[in-house]
């Protein structure tokens, strides 16, 4: 089983920052991830993605956060971060992270998890 945890979500004004990061962790050991990421759902929305980042550190945005948003990642604390600036009040969203091909230790010896969703922390911007 992957886990992950994002944390530094919360009510902010617009043009103001906010800094989102995710830590994955397993049964065992974590190996290696292919690709972190955000995504942001909307109410009545769907599921959008904002940023994704490669183990190698090549990364892929979202029009709308391009120039704002900076994603980034520490491959030794298997975390990753979103730094959010200039934020919008249509910014507001549950944002996701979202890991695929975890390589991790089990019990059962190497396993992976692929597609793997944290349970999402709120960004409110407004005044």
């Amino acid at each position: 089983q992957v886990q992950l945890v994002e944390s530094g979500g919360g009510l902010v004004q617009p043009g103001g920052s906010l800094r989102l990061s995710c830590a994955a962790s397993a049964s065992g050991s974590i190996f290696s991830i292919n690709t972190m990421g955000w995504y942001r759902q909307a109410p009545g929305k769907q599921r959008e993605l904002v940023a994704t980042i490669t183990k190698s550190g090549a990364t892929n945005y979202a029009d709308f956060v391009k120039g704002r948003f900076t994603i980034s990642r520490d491959n030794i604390k298997r975390t990753v971060y979103l730094q959010m600036n200039i934020l919008k009040p249509e910014d507001t969203a549950v944002y996701y992270c979202n890991a695929d091909e975890v390589s991790y230790l089990s019990s059962d010896g190497r396993q992976y998890g692929y597609d793997c969703w944290g349970q999402g922390t709120q960004v409110t911007v407004s005044s």
